[in-house]
């Protein structure tokens, strides 16, 4: 994960609530990049991957995957760690590959109503 100062003005509030979100899912638990985007009323799970990517790297990023159950590209080996510690529920493949068990792990954003 890149982390650069801050992120550009225009940017900095989508940003900021990306990040709080991130921030508030319970250990062992996660939710995709379209459950985030969701959650702060938007349907840009690619902008959610975008601020991860540049400004989450002092966050809980490996609780944030790909829909299909995947940790980020690239991070599976560091995202194992974090998932094994937190004892986040992982579906096993025969060819020794990994996913988060979403029907087990996912976390669902208390909206108020």
């Amino acid at each position: 994960m890149n982390e650069q100062e801050s992120p550009p003005p225009a940017a900095e509030d989508f940003v900021g609530r990306v990040l709080a979100v991130v921030e508030s899912i319970p250990a062992g638990k996660v939710m995709t990049y379209g459950d985030v985007a969701a959650a702060l009323g938007s349907r840009a799970s690619r902008a959610v991957g975008q601020a991860m990517a540049y400004y989450g790297a002092s966050t809980p990023w490996w609780r944030v995957i790909r829909a299909s159950g995947h940790p980020p590209a690239d991070h599976s080996a560091a995202a194992l760690e974090h998932y094994r510690a937190e004892y986040t529920p992982l579906v096993w493949s025969r060819d020794g590959r990994y996913r988060v068990d979403l029907t087990a792990a996912r976390h669902a954003v208390d909206d108020g109503t």
